[in-house]
C-alpha cells in the first residue's frame, strides 16, 4: 500500500489514506470492532453496499462543481478500479461501485491529484455542501453563493467537532427565493438575501434549521430571516457543536438534528448556540469570494463550420435544454442524464469539450444531471452536434420527463424494491405517451426505492415509494404513490401525501391515471398542485384504487422491474463480520488517538481543534466505563451526567470537582494556548486514572 505515497502532496491528506489502510488492516485482523470500522471507512466515503465484498465509493465534489481535469481523473479511476461506470447522486456528488475495500486508499490517492476527496461523503458528518447548479449565471440570483457553499466545505473538512457526530448533517445553499436547491429539507438551509445596513447593501442569508426527509419528513425552521454572510460559518459551528452533544446516538431513526429540534424547541437550540459562542475561534468569519468573481474568460478560438441535418430537433433542444446566463453572450446547456448514470467513454468525450470550447467547468445537478455553464451563443450549434454523437442531447433537462431516482436494489442495503427499474419503464411512458412533458418543469417524478427518501419521493407533485405487500403466503414488490409536494420558494415547501400503495407493476398505469385526469380536469392557468388541492387526496384514493386489487395478480406481478426472478424483500444484507473484540478496549484506544490529535493540533497552534479533540477524548473514555457497565451512552450529554451519578459521585473515580465541570469548560473558556495546554493536561490525568481503573476491573474479572 506503501507505493501510493509518492503520488500525495498534501501531507494531511497523505496521513488520512495512510490512516484508512491501516484501519482495513487492524479490522481484517480481528483488532477493530465492525461498528467502529464501519464508522470509519464511511467517514472516508467508503460505503458497503447490497453485493457482499465490494464497496460504493462516494466522490465528494462540493456544489457539483467538476473540471475537465477532474473528470478525467474520475474516469480513469472508475475504469481502474470499478467498472466505468458512473453515477451522479441528488447531493451533486459521483459514485463508483463494485470496489475492493482494499483497493480504496490507493483509489483515493489517485484522486487527490486533482484535488478530489472521499472524506466525510458517507457517515455521521457534513456531507457534500450543495448549492443551485446555475449558481455564478443565473440570471435572477441575489448572488453567486458558490464561494459560500466552497467556504463552508473547507472550514467543515476534517474539522473535529464533525467527525462522529450521531448522524449525517446536510447542508444546502440557494441564490434565488425559487430556493433551487430546497432548503426546507435541510439540516441547515440557506438563502442568498442582501439588507441595506447604514446605507450600505450587505449580503446575507435567509437560514432555515432541522428540516429533513426519510420516513418522517419535516419542514426546516426559520432560524434568521437574515444572517450576515460572515456569521454563517460561526452559526453553523455552533449549531454542529450542540448537535453533536445533545444529539440521540444509540436510536439510529432519532438521530437526526430535527428530533432534537423537536425535543428541546427551536428556541432553546437557538439559545444552545449561542452558549457556544466563547468557544468558537471565530465569532465572524469572513469569506473571500474572489476565485468566484475573476472574469469568465474563454479561450478563443475559431468557430467551427457546423452542419445542422435537422434545424427543427436543434430549435426544440434550445428551448428544452440551454438556459441563458446573466453573463451577456453566454449559455448554459443542460445534459440529461438518464437515472444519473453514464460512463467513462461518454465523460472523457464530454470533458474534452468544456475544456476546448467552454470555461472547463461544469455542475452535477440535484436532478442526476449535468450543466455545461459558459458557452458562447456562436457555439451552441457545435455543442449540440458533438452532445447529439454521444447521447447526449436528449430533450427534457429538469422537466417532467426527467425522473429522479435512488439506485435501490441495484446496489443499496436498505432498498426494499427497484428504483431504477420502474423509473426507466415510467420514463419511457412519457416519451412515448406524454411527449408534451418535454418541457413541463412544474411537476417533479422522483422515486427511492425505501423509506429513506434518497431519491426525494416525499417533496414531489408525484413520488414512488418502494415497498412490499404481502399477498397470501408471498410478497410482490409494491410502490406507495404520493402526490401534491413541492417547492414553494423563500424557504417553504410541502411534503406529499401518501395516497396509496399498489404492486410495482401496476406503476406505469398509476401514472397514466393521473396524467389524463389531469390534462382533462386542469383549469385554464392552473399549477398543478392547485389542482391537486382543489380535488384532495381522497379524490385520487379512488382514481387510483382499482389498480390496489391483489385478486388479479400475475406471476408477472411478483417480479420487480428489471428482474427475471420472483421478488425477495432482502434488507441490509451484512458485512464481513471479523472476530468478537471488546468494544470498551476499543473506546479507550481512540480515546488516546484522539489525545494524539490534540497534541498534534497543538503544536500547529490550532487551538480550537485541540480543545475540541480533547473534549471528545473526555466524553469517549467516560463512554468506554460506562459501556463496560451496561449504561445507556444515548447522548454525550447523558454520558457526562451518568459517569458522574456511577462514578464520580460513588468515589470510583476521583476528580477535584464533578465530571461535567471538568468537560464543560469546554463552552466556559475562550480557544486561547493557555486554555487549550490546560484542558489538554487535565483529560490526559483523566484518561491515565480510566485506564489504570479498567486495568483493575480486568484483573478482578479474571
Amino acid at each position: 500500500m506503501q507505493s501510493f505515497r509518492s503520488e500525495i502532496e498534501n501531507p494531511i491528506v497523505e496521513k488520512d489514506i495512510l490512516e484508512l489502510e491501516r484501519k482495513i488492516r487492524l479490522f481484517k485482523e480481528g483488532k477493530i470492532d465492525e461498528e467502529r470500522f464501519r464508522s470509519l471507512r464511511l467517514a472516508r466515503g467508503v460505503y458497503g453496499q447490497r453485493q457482499f465484498g465490494v464497496q460504493m465509493i462516494r466522490i465528494k465534489l462540493p456544489f457539483g462543481r467538476v473540471t475537465s481535469e477532474q473528470l478525467h481523473r474520475i474516469a480513469d479511476v472508475s475504469d481502474e478500479y470499478s467498472r466505468g461506470r458512473l453515477h451522479i447522486t441528488t447531493r451533486q456528488d459521483i459514485q463508483i461501485h463494485h470496489v475492493s475495500l482494499d483497493r480504496t486508499p490507493e483509489l483515493w490517492a489517485k484522486l487527490e491529484k486533482n484535488d478530489i476527496t472521499l472524506r466525510e461523503a458517507c457517515g455521521n458528518a457534513v456531507r457534500n455542501i450543495t448549492a443551485s447548479e446555475t449558481a455564478g449565471i443565473d440570471v435572477n440570483e441575489v448572488f453567486d453563493v458558490s464561494p459560500y457553499a466552497d467556504a463552508t466545505f473547507k472550514f467543515f473538512l476534517r474539522n473535529p467537532i464533525c467527525q462522529e457526530m450521531g448522524r449525517k448533517v446536510k447542508i444546502s445553499f440557494s441564490g434565488t427565493d425559487a430556493d433551487t436547491a430546497i432548503s426546507f429539507i435541510h439540516d441547515v438551509g440557506l438563502i442568498a438575501k442582501t439588507k441595506v445596513i447604514n446605507g450600505k447593501t450587505i449580503k446575507g442569508f435567509k437560514v432555515l434549521i432541522a428540516g429533513g426527509l426519510g420516513s418522517q419528513p419535516r419542514h426546516a425552521d426559520v432560524a434568521y430571516d437574515f444572517l450576515e454572510a460572515d456569521k454563517i460559518i460561526p452559526f453553523i459551528e455552533g449549531v454542529l457543536r450542540v448537535f453533536d452533544r445533545n444529539g440521540e446516538r444509540l436510536k439510529r431513526a432519532k438521530a437526526r438534528m430535527k428530533f432534537l429540534v423537536k425535543d428541546i424547541g427551536l428556541n432553546g437550540l437557538i439559545a444552545l448556540v449561542e452558549e457556544e459562542q466563547k468557544a468558537l475561534a471565530y465569532q465572524t468569519y469572513p469569506i473571500d469570494t474572489g476565485e468566484f468573481d475573476k472574469a469568465i474568460e474563454i479561450n478563443p478560438i475559431t468557430v467551427p463550420a457546423i452542419k445542422i441535418n435537422d434545424q427543427k430537433a436543434f430549435e426544440l433542444w434550445k428551448a428544452s435544454n440551454v438556459i441563458k446566463q446573466k453573463q451577456e453572450g453566454l449559455f448554459a446547456i443542460g445534459i440529461k442524464v438518464h437515472l444519473g448514470d453514464f460512463y467513462t467513454p461518454k465523460a472523457r468525450l464530454l470533458a474534452d469539450l468544456i475544456k476546448k470550447y467552454a470555461n472547463n467547468e461544469l455542475r452535477l445537478t440535484l436532478r442526476q444531471d449535468i450543466l455545461i455553464r459558459h458557452v458562447k451563443e456562436e457555439l451552441l450549434p457545435l455543442f449540440y452536434v458533438e452532445l447529439d454523437k454521444i447521447g447526449f442531447a436528449e430533450l427534457g433537462y429538469n422537466s417532467t420527463q426527467d425522473i429522479t431516482a435512488c439506485p435501490g436494489t441495484d446496489t443499496c442495503n436498505l432498498g426494499i424494491s427497484s428504483s431504477t427499474g420502474i423509473a426507466a419503464v415510467l420514463e419511457n411512458v412519457l416519451k412515448k405517451e406524454y411527449p408534451h412533458y418535454v418541457n413541463n418543469h412544474e411537476i417533479a417524478i422522483k422515486i427511492s426505492g425505501c423509506m429513506n427518501a434518497c431519491g426525494q419521493h416525499n417533496m414531489a407533485q408525484i413520488g414512488f415509494q418502494g415497498m412490499s405487500i404481502k399477498v397470501g403466503a408471498l410478497l410482490a414488490p409494491a410502490i406507495q404513490i404520493l402526490l401534491g409536494g413541492g417547492i414553494s420558494g423563500n424557504g417553504q415547501g410541502r411534503f406529499s401525501d401518501k395516497v396509496i400503495k399498489i404492486p410495482s407493476k401496476r406503476g406505469p398505469e398509476a401514472l397514466r391515471l393521473i396524467l389524463n385526469d389531469y390534462d382533462k380536469n386542469v383549469k385554464e392557468n392552473e399549477l398543478f398542485l392547485n389542482y391537486y388541492d382543489r380535488l384532495g387526496k381522497i379524490y385520487f384514493y379512488e382514481l387510483l384504487k382499482p389498480l390496489a386489487d391483489l385478486t388479479s395478480l400475475e406471476d408477472s406481478d411478483f417480479i420487480d422491474w428489471g428482474h427475471d426472478q420472483k421478488y425477495i424483500k432482502a434488507i441490509g444484507v451484512g458485512e464481513c463480520a471479523g472476530v468478537v473484540i471488546d468494544l470498551v478496549a476499543t473506546l479507550l484506544f481512540e480515546s488516546e488517538e484522539k489525545l494524539e490529535n490534540a497534541e498534534e493540533s497543538l503544536l500547529k497552534k490550532q487551538w480550537s481543534d485541540s480543545i475540541y479533540y480533547s473534549y471528545t477524548a473526555l466524553v469517549n473514555t467516560a463512554k468506554a466505563l460506562l459501556t463496560a457497565e451496561g449504561v445507556k451512552t444515548n447522548t454525550q450529554i447523558g454520558i457526562i451526567k451518568s459517569f458522574d451519578e456511577h462514578f464520580v459521585t460513588p468515589y470510583k473515580i476521583e476528580l477535584t470537582g464533578t465530571f461535567s465541570e471538568l468537560v464543560y469548560q469546554i463552552k466556559e473558556n475562550e480557544p486561547t494556548e493557555e486554555f487549550t495546554k490546560n484542558y489538554l493536561t487535565q483529560v490526559k490525568a483523566f484518561y491515565k486514572q480510566v485506564d489504570a481503573f479498567r486495568l483493575k476491573q480486568i484483573e478482578h474479572e479474571n
